[in-house]
């Protein structure tokens, strides 16, 4: 952590997730090509729960703790600024403060997922100074009263490609997905299509000459096996269990297509990462804030659609040139050049406005700045 007693920003990072983590980490650095002084206080993960009620109160709780612990040691120069990493990070703040988020627990903890989240949620929407989404669908998911005025400023979550993505051509990986939450990703609907595919090509040979594989990160065989998703002997898939970033961007520049089937996605960075990197988008439709879905479709509306084993099929048999290419232009607004300017001529003169005044941050060049992809 950065000084934190000359800190201009507090960022409370969640990081409960690897999304999470990568989104802080991008923002933290983009606020320090700012110029801006930057602590970051992070929660110790608490152990696991049985209902999400629970787990979104123990890590509630251990970001007040970890908030906290800063704020303590900032008694004689305080941050003039506090950004909340989710709405779970501010629901139990000790100083109010900015709220980033990417969905709202109105929008992913319905029925008694979030009895008692939501209420809180509402109330520390409306308090405070400035909402931060990760997408306009984001923001629309919170109250009407919450958004009312100018108090939200949409900042995207930086996407980079990783290096330079293998021509379509020289892809050796057929499909990849991820399923660090199985139940969630829809793992069961991608094997579902992937072994219909597989039955209709047969033994395909891929560009290495082994046979065509969907590779599976994120979980490991046995948590798959335990959910009765997947057998070890299972011809076809490969499961690499979780894997480094650089890991599984290594394997996006190889891979020809990836295929997923959300039962509701709060943002999408995977996909988003897949796009950066080449891989076309065999996806389907998801309720909430999913920033790929709308890119995947202008792209190649055959890959999206209820119909994932058809789609896949296609991505595979019938790729549409140029694809790629298409992506990285469509992701222009997602590249960090385009989140450095808006943190830095939107985001931070609104988190420091009225606060305290100190040495102005001076921006530092991008020759300089931090790279953790």
């Amino acid at each position: 952590m950065q000084d934190a007693q000359a800190a201009d920003v507090l960022l409370v990072s969640l990081g409960s997730t690897e999304g999470l983590r990568r989104a802080d980490d991008e923002l933290q650095d983009s606020l320090r090509r700012a110029g801006a002084r930057v602590a970051v206080a992070r929660p110790f993960p608490p152990e696991r729960l049985p209902t999400l009620m629970l787990t979104d109160l123990a890590w509630a709780r251990a970001a007040r703790a970890a908030a906290r612990k800063v704020l303590v040691a900032q008694r004689q120069t305080p941050a003039r600024a506090v950004i909340y990493s989710s709405t779970t990070a501010a629901l139990l703040w000790s100083r109010p403060g900015a709220i980033r988020f990417d969905a709202t627990a109105a929008g992913n903890r319905p029925g008694r997922h979030g009895v008692w989240q939501r209420p809180l949620e509402r109330r520390r929407l409306r308090q405070a100074p400035l909402l931060i989404p990760w997408s306009v669908g984001g923001l629309q998911e919170a109250p009407a009263q919450a958004r009312a005025g100018d108090r939200a400023l949409v900042l995207p979550v930086a996407v980079e490609p990783s290096a330079q993505a293998a021509a379509a051509e020289e892809r050796d990986i057929a499909a990849l997905t991820y399923a660090a939450n199985p139940a969630k990703k829809g793992l069961a609907r991608v094997l579902a299509a992937w072994r219909r595919v597989l039955g209709e090509r047969g033994a395909e040979q891929g560009t290495a000459g082994a046979p065509e594989e969907l590779l599976v990160a994120g979980a490991s065989a046995r948590q798959l096996e335990q959910a009765g998703l997947l057998s070890s002997s299972e011809p076809g898939v490969r499961v690499l269990g979780a894997l480094a970033p650089r890991e599984f961007r290594a394997l996006l520049r190889r891979t020809r297509a990836f295929v997923c089937a959300p039962r509701r996605e709060d943002y999408g960075i995977v996909q988003l990462e897949a796009l950066a990197d080449g891989c076309q988008l065999v996806t389907t439709a998801a309720p909430g804030p999913y920033q790929a879905l709308a890119i995947a479709r202008e792209l190649d509306p055959r890959l999206v659609g209820e119909d994932l084993a058809g789609a896949l099929r296609t991505a595979l048999e019938d790729p549409l040139p140029g694809y790629a290419e298409r992506a990285r232009h469509a992701l222009e607004p997602f590249r960090r050049e385009s989140v450095d300017r808006l943190v830095a001529e939107q985001l931070l003169p609104r988190l420091l406005v009225g606060a305290t005044p100190r040495t102005r941050p001076k921006r530092r060049g991008r020759e300089n700045a931090p790279d953790r992809q």
